[in-house]
C-alpha cells in the first residue's frame, strides 16, 4: 500500500502540497499584540488572499494538487466523538480545561458546522462574541482588557512549520512559542482521522508531545537517505538528536546534517537562509557563513547499540558534496552577496524558494536580484505576487507543506 505521504527529496517533482489560505485571523491582529503573535506587520487581507490564490494557481498550472489545511482538518472531525475530543484538547491548550469560559466557548463552537468551527478557531474568538456567566473572581478578573478568549493564529498560512514530511512519514511538531503551538494539534487529527491519511501507514517520526522544540522550516529532505536540519531559534539540538534516533531506527535515513544558524527572528529557520533547488545547487544567505565561507555543521550517523556518531565540520559545501555524492555544489548567494541587497532580499525571503522540480522554483517577485541570479545559474523561476504575503515574514517554501513528491531518478 502506497503511503499518502511520500517525500524523499527537496527537489523531486511536486505532486501534492498542503496550503492554508489566510483568513480572518489576519484581521484579528492589531499593533499591541504583534510581538505576542510573532509577526512584524499586518497584511491587508483582501490582497493577501488574492496573492495566495495566485500562488495556489501557479502550482496548479504545473499539475500540482493543492490541499487546504483547514479543509483537511474539518474532514478529520466529522465523527462527533472525535470532534468533541479535539475541541476539549484545543480548549485546554487555549487555557480553558474547565470552567465558565470553557463551557461557553464549547457551546459556541459546537453551534457551528465543522468547517466554520475550524475556521473560527484559527481566526480566534473575541470576548465580545459570547456571553459568559462568570462564577469566580479569578475568571472575572483574568486579563480583563485583553480582547480574546482564544488567540488568532495569523501564522497558520506558513504550513511548513507545524509539520514536515520525511519519506513516508511526518513530524508533528512541538513548536517553540505558545502563539503557534496549537497549530500542530490540527495536524495530529488530520493524520489520525482524515480518510486520506488515517490507517494508511503514515509513520509519525516525532509527535508534538515533547518539551524540546522543532519546526518544519528547519527540516530539509536532501535525498532518500540524507536529512538536513537547522539548529536555530526554533529547533533545538535535543530535538535533532531525538528525530535522528527515530529516523536511524525505522527508516532508510543514515545521515543527518545539522547546520548551526544565528538564533534570531530575521533568520528564524534554516529555510530562510538555505534551500535546495537542484541536484547540486542551493540558495544561501551569505550572512550564515563567516568571512572564510564556514559555518558550524554536525554530521550524525547511526553508531553501535543505538548510539549516534557525531562529527563536527565547518566546510558546508564539501559536506554537501560528500553526502549527496556530487563533484561540485553550487551555492547561489541571496541578493548576489551584495551587502545591502542581500539582507534586504533575505528580509523578504529571497532564499526561501519552493522547488517544484529539479532546477525549477517558485519565488517572490520582489526579490528580483536573487531571481535574476537564479536564472543566470540555469534555474527556471516562477515568480508570485508578494506585497502583502511577505509581511508575514515567510516565502513560498514557508507557505507550503509538500505531501507527495516524485522520487529522483538515479
Amino acid at each position: 500500500m502506497q503511503s499518502p505521504i511520500h517525500v524523499t527529496s527537496e527537489i523531486g517533482k511536486l505532486k501534492t502540497v498542503m496550503l492554508h489560505r489566510p483568513g480572518h485571523e489576519i484581521e484579528n491582529v492589531y499593533p499591541d499584540i504583534l510581538h505576542r503573535m510573532l509577526v512584524d506587520d499586518i497584511p491587508y487581507l483582501p490582497i493577501a488572499q488574492e496573492e495566495h490564490d495566485y500562488f495556489a494557481d501557479t502550482l496548479r498550472k504545473q499539475g500540482i494538487e493543492v490541499l487546504y489545511f483547514a479543509k483537511l482538518a474539518a474532514e478529520a472531525l466529522q465523527d462527533s466523538q472525535v470532534k468533541d475530543k479535539f475541541l476539549e484538547q484545543m480548549l485546554a491548550e487555549s487555557g480553558y480545561a474547565a470552567g465558565a469560559v470553557h463551557d461557553a466557548l464549547k457551546e459556541y463552537l459546537l453551534s457551528m458546522d465543522t468547517q466554520a468551527m475550524v475556521d473560527k478557531i484559527i481566526a480566534g474568538v473575541r470576548k465580545d462574541e459570547i456571553d459568559v456567566k462568570f462564577v469566580s473572581l479569578a475568571e472575572m478578573a483574568e486579563d480583563k482588557d485583553y480582547p480574546f478568549f482564544m488567540d488568532p493564529m495569523p501564522n497558520a498560512y506558513f504550513t511548513r512549520d507545524p509539520q514536515a514530511s520525511i519519506g513516508d512519514g511526518i513530524t508533528i511538531n512541538h513548536m517553540t512559542f505558545k502563539a503557534r503551538q496549537r497549530e500542530s494539534l490540527f495536524t495530529e487529527y488530520i493524520i489520525k482521522y482524515n480518510p486520506r491519511f488515517a490507517n494508511k501507514g503514515v509513520h509519525v517520526w516525532r509527535d508534538r508531545y515533547h518539551d524540546t522544540r522543532i519546526e518544519g522550516g528547519d527540516e530539509l529532505v536532501l535525498s532518500d537517505h540524507v536529512f538536513a536540519i537547522g539548529i536555530s531559534q526554533r529547533t533545538s539540538a535535543d530535538a535533532i538528536m531525538d528525530i535522528a534516533r527515530n529516523l536511524f531506527k525505522d527508516s532508510n535515513y543514515d545521515t543527518v546534517i545539522a547546520i548551526h544558524i544565528p538564533h534570531n527572528h530575521a533568520m528564524m529557520h534554516l529555510d530562510t537562509v538555505f534551500t535546495m533547488i537542484n541536484y547540486n545547487q542551493f540558495t544561501v544567505h551569505p550572512q550564515i557563513l563567516d568571512e572564510h565561507g564556514k559555518v558550524d555543521t554536525y554530521i550524525l550517523h547511526p553508531g553501535k547499540d543505538g548510539e549516534i556518531e557525531i562529527k563536527h565540520r565547518t566546510d558546508l559545501q564539501h559536506v554537501l558534496e560528500e553526502a549527496l555524492d556530487e563533484p561540485e555544489i553550487d551555492l547561489i548567494p541571496t541578493g548576489n552577496g551584495d551587502p545591502i541587497v542581500a539582507p534586504r532580499e533575505q528580509w523578504n525571503d529571497g532564499s526561501n524558494t519552493l522547488t517544484i522540480a529539479p532546477g525549477e522554483v517558485v519565488t517572490y517577485d520582489r526579490n528580483y536580484v536573487s531571481n535574476d541570479l537564479l536564472r543566470k545559474h540555469g534555474i527556471l523561476v516562477h515568480e508570485v505576487r508578494s506585497s502583502e504575503l511577505s509581511r508575514g515574514r515567510g516565502g513560498p517554501r514557508c507557505m507550503s507543506c509538500p505531501i507527495v513528491r516524485e522520487d529522483l531518478k538515479k
